[in-house]
Parts: C-alpha cells; sequence; structure tokens
C-alpha cells in the first residue's frame, strides 16, 4: 500500500513506475524464503506445538517490521539501501511461511463440531483487517500532510513501526494460548519420529496436490484485489491517490465482513460448493469487472465492480484455510498446509503485483487480467476433486481434526 511512496527512497531510478516495479520485485522475493519458513515452522508446529510456532512467528515478522521502519534511504546509503529493504523482507518472508500453516491449522482444531468454516474464517477476516489498517493509516497520513510532498520521506516508515508495536503485542498474547486436543492427542499416542517430516507428508501426495490447486488461482486473485488494484485505482481509472485509498478501504471492510458469513454459509452447504463458485466466478468476471473500473469516471462507478470482485474472492479466502486443515492428519497437518501453500504463493501470489505492472508497462494491462482468470479456473477444476460437502468431523484425505 505504501510502495508508491518508499520506492523513491530506496531506489534509484526516476521513473515512478519503474520503482513500483522495483519494489515490487523486493515484494515478490520476500516470498522464495517462505516455503523454508513454512517447513521450519510447521515442522516446528508439528512436533512442539501450534502455540510456540505461532509465537516465534510473530516475533519475527515484528522484527523485519521495525528493521524496514529504521531502514536508511538510497540518498544515505547508496545501494546498500535496497538491499537492506530485500534483508528484512527475507525475514518477514520467513516467518510468514510459518504462519499461514500453524493458523489454519490452530483454528481449525480449536472449532467445535458443525463450526470449523466460521471459526477457520477468522485467518482472512483478521488478514483483511490488517490490510484495513494499514489502509487506514495511508489514509490518515495522506489526510493529514496531503497525498504528495516532502513529508513522505519519513511518513512512509510509520506502518512499518506501527507494524512492529503490534507484532509484540500479538506475541504476548499468542504465548497465552492453550494447545489444542487434536495436538495433545497426537503427542500422546506412540512415538511417532516421522511427525511432522516430509517423509509424512508423502503419504499424502492427493491432498498436497488440492492445496497447490486451490491456492493458485486463489492467491492470484487475492494479491490482484487487494494489492495490484490500489494502484489500478490511480493509474489506469484515475483516481486520486486519496480518492483510491479510500475507495480500497470501504472495499476492505466489506470483504472482511463477508468473511464470517462465508465461512458458516460453509459449515452448512460445504467447502466444495463454495470454491467451485469461485473458479467459475473469478475466471468469466475478473476481467469484464476490471474494464468496468477503468471504464468509470467517479470513485462511486469504481467502487462498484471491485466490490463485486471482493464478492467473489470472499467464496475462496472465507473457506480455503478450513478445507487445506481438513485434508491433513494432526501428526503432518501444519507442515502440509504451510509448505506446498508456501510454494504455490511464492510462484504465483508473490509474484503477481510484479506480473501485473510488466504488462502494464508493455502497454497490454488486460492481458494481466486474462491471466488471473486462468489461475483461478485452475483453483474451480482442482475444488471439483474435493468431495461433496463432507461431514464436518472428518477430513477431505487423510485423517480426523
Amino acid at each position: 500500500a505504501f510502495a508508491p511512496y518508499f520506492g523513491a527512497a530506496f531506489f534509484p531510478d526516476g521513473d515512478p513506475l519503474l520503482q513500483q516495479l522495483e519494489a515490487a520485485v523486493v515484494f515478490a522475493l520476500g516470498f522464495l524464503v517462505r516455503p523454508l519458513g513454512s517447513y521450519v515452522f510447521g515442522r516446528l508446529a508439528d512436533r512442539a506445538g501450534r502455540k510456540r510456532a505461532l509465537a516465534t512467528s510473530v516475533a519475527l515478522m515484528g522484527a523485519g517490521s521495525l528493521a524496514l521502519a529504521l531502514c536508511p534511504t538510497y540518498a544515505a546509503v547508496g545501494p546498500l539501501a535496497p538491499v537492506l529493504v530485500l534483508l528484512a523482507r527475507l525475514v518477514q518472508g520467513f516467518s510468514l511461511g510459518g504462519e499461514y500453516g500453524a493458523s489454519a491449522t490452530y483454528l481449525s482444531e480449536l472449532a467445535p463440531p458443525g463450526r470449523r468454516g466460521l471459526y477457520a474464517s477468522a485467518l482472512y477476516t483478521t488478514l483483511v483487517l490488517g490490510q484495513l489498517l494499514a489502509t487506514l493509516t495511508l489514509l490518515g497520513l495522506q489526510s493529514w500532510i496531503g497525498a504528495e510532498g516532502a513529508a513522505w520521506s519519513w511518513a512512509f516508515r510509520v506502518p512499518f513501526a506501527i507494524g512492529a508495536g503490534l507484532a509484540l503485542v500479538s506475541y504476548g498474547l499468542r504465548s497465552m494460548l492453550e494447545e489444542t486436543a487434536a495436538f495433545e492427542s497426537a503427542r500422546a499416542g506412540a512415538d511417532d519420529p516421522d511427525r511432522g517430516s516430509l517423509r509424512a507428508l508423502g503419504a499424502s501426495r492427493r491432498a498436497v496436490a488440492q492445496v497447490v490447486g486451490l491456492t493458485l488461482g486463489g492467491t492470484v486473485c487475492f494479491y490482484a484485489t487487494t494489492l495490484y488494484a490500489q494502484r489500478y485505482l490511480v493509474q489506469s481509472v484515475g483516481l486520486g491517490r486519496l480518492e483510491a485509498t479510500r475507495t480500497m478501504a470501504v472495499a476492505l471492510t466489506y470483504l472482511m465482513v463477508l468473511q464470517p458469513l462465508f465461512g458458516a454459509l460453509s459449515d452448512r452447504v460445504g467447502r466444495r460448493a463454495l470454491l467451485v463458485a469461485f473458479g467459475a466466478l473469478a475466471a468469466f468476471t475478473t476481467l469484464p469487472l476490471m474494464d468496468a473500473m477503468a471504464r468509470s469516471t467517479t470513485r462511486a462507478g469504481a467502487l462498484v465492480p471491485l466490490l463485486g470482485a471482493f464478492t467473489v474472492l470472499a467464496l475462496y479466502t472465507s473457506v480455503n484455510a478450513a478445507v487445506k486443515a481438513e485434508a491433513f492428519p494432526a501428526r503432518v497437518r501444519a507442515l502440509g498446509v504451510g509448505l506446498p501453500y508456501a510454494l504455490t504463493v511464492s510462484l504465483f501470489g508473490g509474484t503477481a503485483e510484479a506480473v501485473g505492472t510488466v504488462f502494464k508497462r508493455a502497454g497490454h494491462e488486460r492481458g494481466f487480467f486474462v491471466y488471473v482468470s486462468l489461475c483461478a479456473a485452475i483453483t474451480g477444476i482442482t475444488a471439483l476433486t474435493l468431495p461433496r460437502a463432507p461431514a464436518d468431523g472428518e477430513a477431505h484425505g487423510d485423517g480426523a481434526i
């Protein structure tokens, strides 16, 4: 959200679009270490406990955010500046690699029978809340110091400092969590040297393939509509930066509210139905909705198709954590959810913004939305391989939660 402001601070080129591309590339490189983080933290969560993995990962995330808040500019240290930004981003990527699997596992195992979709929807409810808080911070700063101006030479550091402080609070809260009954049961059983290992994960190859297929379209759509769309509103729709930020704040609030509603719906009709609907709708509506945004001449005209895109996206975000956790037994659940997810997000989600910017620079931005649509179709096809409305106490594949 703040890349248009900090790109000039850390990258030397004077072309704003190129600076945003460079910032997007650094953002994407942070995803490359996610699989490593998902392996380390997934194994930790499956062997030592979900609580320890969750507390450690958020502590590292806070350290990376604090480093970004304090990073010197290119004017101060030259080429060292983008290197330091990249290192901080790698720390964040590593920590976030372990966050998804441990969080999805903890929420799914914590849920009472018949409520797993609702409980697991909290993962993206709070994730979107984080994005909303970042957007509101941006909106507050834009309203205070203006959308442009010299004050942004320091103001872009504010959200990273806030993030570091919130990470410290989250660390304290996570340290007080209780372990789930599913993990305690798995740990209390016979000694299992393969618990949380790649060997154990190999026994769930079908579930791994399903996680990859489900994540591919979902992650591309998520980053295309929640991050790339912020710049699309400015560069292609023609809104001012302040107007674009206000529009995204409204849209993100809407997306956040949809999470528990669709999560609860999945407990009644099944996760498969929502994921199939997401794949089909995203495949056929992404390009028309983005075209409608580009043709709009007012903020309201741009907001309506954006809300349509977010409605489709919520069909995936609200249930994906639950459906992936349901696919694996407790002995390898955090690793099983996290590692294939992280690999797929690294290749497709983390690069989505950079891919969109490349299409934009080449003058073929609509081609990016065709790419998004094709990725969504893969997720829809994968969802067809899931059972129809599985019983809430059963997994899709190898074990019960």
